[in-house]
Formats: structure tokens, sequence, C-alpha cells
């Protein structure tokens, strides 16, 4: 995975590396440079020297030779033995070695050899004080290359800081927008730039934005008052029939159900549209709710999914607990946990825990595999056995109420038999 770095670190970063890579090239090409320049000069005037010192010994052979950079011997050939012996292999040309020097030092020579009628020459120049300067100049390059990275740094800091400063600008608009709860424009703030025509897409995206919710708290303002409406009428229909001295047990319990289908679309409805403006301006506070209530009721109203099969449902209220939230969010989640588990539970009992963290739903149905738990709360995702029932938006649902007050939400398979647990633990 690639490191995430500040795009000032990355500018500054480059800048400095750029300047301490040029003055190091610098550096390498101009001891290089000097280098060869000094060997070809040291070198020429050798060749140069020990040809004239050949030359005036042939000319003048009693006459001392006078040289003013370099020291000088001469022998001819009866008498070369009186020349250091390494020197008498030496074939005719320029040649480095090294002997101790009057201090008793070993030091480094160029050494010039000419044999020419029957003269045996000598030169010999020390380039250690050269190697010396040679020394210092590294020195003094490397600590330049220094110098110049450092001030490279330097300048890098001070243009990222300029560079970036519109663009930190930006984003702290951006962070005010989120105190003032409203977009403002941006562009009028900032430069004819490229930073300008940031700000500019950013108006116009914030544009479309503000439309698009205003559509949205709109359709939803539309929606709310246009299913209210039959809902209320069915919810007092209903009731005035269950009133009526005529009345069946059998038709009575339809109508039951039909009341607790209204309460329970009635209940989603008030969710949805209280998740879609809290989603925007922050969850409602100040009803405090029940749970073990409304999880009774839950129960109550999920009975008839149990239908002809043999399974029990239990309510286990521990502790008493109440939650800061409406009575129709936390319903809403439970019918989704409970009736889950009513209705892939086959065989066996359905157990509802309220305790002072949480409640917990427990069933012996088929279980749930471990990998899928977190999978499950996610849009369009149905868990085995759910058949072509449903689109698997439930506990998608259930998981954006529950981040809305700061619950959490999760399922996990039983470990002592078949079946699933889901919990809701209250923050």
């Amino acid at each position: 995975m690639q490191s995430r770095r500040k795009l000032r670190f990355r500018l500054v970063v480059s800048f400095a590396l750029f300047g301490f890579g040029l003055s190091a090239l610098f550096a390498f090409a101009a001891l290089n440079i000097r280098t060869r320049v000094e060997d070809q000069l040291v070198t020429a005037t050798l060749v140069d020297e020990v040809d004239n010192l050949n030359r005036q010994v042939h000319e003048h052979p009693d006459q001392q030779p006078k040289f003013g950079i370099v020291e000088a011997w001469t022998w001819s050939d009866r008498t070369i033995y009186k020349a250091p012996l390494d020197w008498q292999r030496l074939p005719n040309g320029v040649h480095d070695v090294s002997e101790k020097g009057p201090d008793g030092r070993l030091r480094h020579y160029k050494l010039a050899v000419e044999h020419k009628d029957g003269i045996y020459s000598f030169l010999r120049y020390d380039v250690s004080r050269d190697e010396l300067g040679k020394q210092q100049l590294l020195f003094s390059v490397i600590g330049a290359v220094f110098l110049f990275g450092l001030l490279s740094l330097a300048i890098g800091l001070w243009l990222s800081r300029k560079v970036l400063k519109p663009v930190s600008q930006l984003a702290q608009r951006l962070r005010e927008f989120r105190k003032v709860g409203k977009a403002e424009p941006l562009a009028a703030e900032f430069a004819d730039d490229e930073v300008g025509e940031l700000a500019q897409a950013l108006d116009d995206y914030a544009a479309r934005l503000t439309a698009m919710v205003e559509r949205d708290r709109e359709f939803n303002s539309d929606v709310s008052h246009e299913l209210r409406t039959p809902l209320a009428v069915i919810a007092s229909t209903t009731e005035l029939l269950q009133g009526s001295p005529d009345l069946t047990p059998k038709l009575a319990e339809r109508l039951k159900r039909i009341e607790r289908a209204s309460r329970q679309a009635t209940e989603l409805i008030e969710a949805l549209l209280l998740l879609s403006r809290a989603e925007r301006r922050g969850p409602t506070r100040g009803e405090t709710t029940d749970v073990a209530k409304v999880a009774a009721d839950v129960i109550e109203s999920q009975r008839p999914q149990i239908r002809d099969k043999p399974v029990a449902v239990h309510l286990d209220q521990r502790e008493p607990v109440s939650v800061n939230a409406p009575a129709s969010v936390l319903a809403v989640a439970l019918t989704n946990l409970i009736g889950n588990a009513i209705k892939y539970t086959l065989d066996g009992e359905v157990r509802v825990e309220v305790g002072a963290n949480g409640i917990e739903v427990i069933d012996t149905g088929p279980g749930i595999k471990p990998e899928d738990a977190e999978r499950l709360f996610q849009r369009g995702v149905r868990g085995e056995g759910a058949g072509g029932s449903g689109a698997g938006l439930g506990l998608a649902i259930v998981r954006r109420l529950c981040d809305l007050y700061g619950w959490q939400v999760s399922m996990r398979p039983r470990t002592d038999t078949n079946g699933a647990v889901a919990s809701i633990t209250f923050g």
C-alpha cells in the first residue's frame, strides 16, 4: 500500500532532493575536471622538464642543470649504478612512485625517466601537496553540497508554504461550512488561478448538491403527507370496525393484523423520515423510550408469523433500561431483528433478553456463517434461506438508525447450538 504524504511534504522533499542532487553532480564534475586537468598539466610539465634536463647535460656536461619545481638527477651509462635500483628498471616516461621523504613519511611522487644519447635523466615531482589540496577541495565541495542542500530545503519550505497557502485557506473555508450548516460561494475569495478554478468547481458541485437535497426534502415532505393520510384512514376505520357488536372472532383477528400492519407502516415511515432529516441535521433526542415495552409490542405484532410452527417466543427483562430516542426508531430496529429470528426459526424458541447495556435476540434457527455476520448489514445482502422475499434492506436500515444514535448492532452465530444472536448495545 502506498504511503500517504501531505502535498507540502512532497514538494519540500522534491525541491531539497533536486537541489542536493544538482549540487552533488556539480561537485563531482568539478573534482573530476580538476583531477584530469592537473594530471595532464603535471605530465606535460615533467616530460618537458626531463627533455630539457637531458639536453642540458648532453650539451653542457660540466654544468649543473637548473630547475625550480622538481628534483633532478643524471647518470651516464657508466655511472647508472648510482641511481636507485627501482629507478634503473623503469622505461622512458612518467611513473608514479611512493618513497619516504626527508621527514620520514611516505610521499607520492611523479617520476619522469628518459634514456637518450647514453645519459639517464630523472625528474621527481612531489604531488603530495597537490593531493592535500585535492582533499581540502573535496571537503570544501562536500560542505558546499550540504550547504546548498540546506538552502534548497529552506527555499522549499518557504515556497511550499506560499504555494499551498491558498489550498489551506480553501480547506479551512470548507471546514467552516460544516459549522454553519450551509455552503457559501468560494470562488470570489480566491485569485483567478488553479486554486480559484478549483473553488469555482466546488461552488458548482455545491450548487448541484444543494438542489438535490432540496428536491429530496420536498419529496420526503410530500411522501410523509401522502402516506400518513391513508394510513390514518386505515387505522381509524379498523378501530371503528373493531367496535362493531356483530364482529366474529375470525374477522376480529384479521382486523387486529390490519391494525398491527398499519402501526408498523406508520412507525417505519416516521423512522425513515426521521433518519432522512437527522442525517442532515443530527439525531432528534429528548424522548425517553422503555426498551422492554417496545420489545413486548414488537413480539406481539410478529406472533402471526409463527402460524403453525412449533416456535415459542419469550421476553426476558433482566434489568429495566430506557433509551433517549423516539419509540418508532427502536420499534423499526427490533421489528427487523425479531421478525427475522421468527421467520428463519422453524423449530425451537426465540428469546429476547433486555439487559442494562442493550438487548439480544437469540434464536434456534439455521444460524449464520461467521464471515457473513457483517455482510448482512450491507444494502442488498440477504441471508441464506431468505429465498426471493425482500430486497435485503431491513438490516441496512437498522444499521443506519443505530449509527445515528450511537448504538452498536451486530450478529453472530451461537456457539452452544444452532442459531444466531442479534444484539443492540446502547451507547
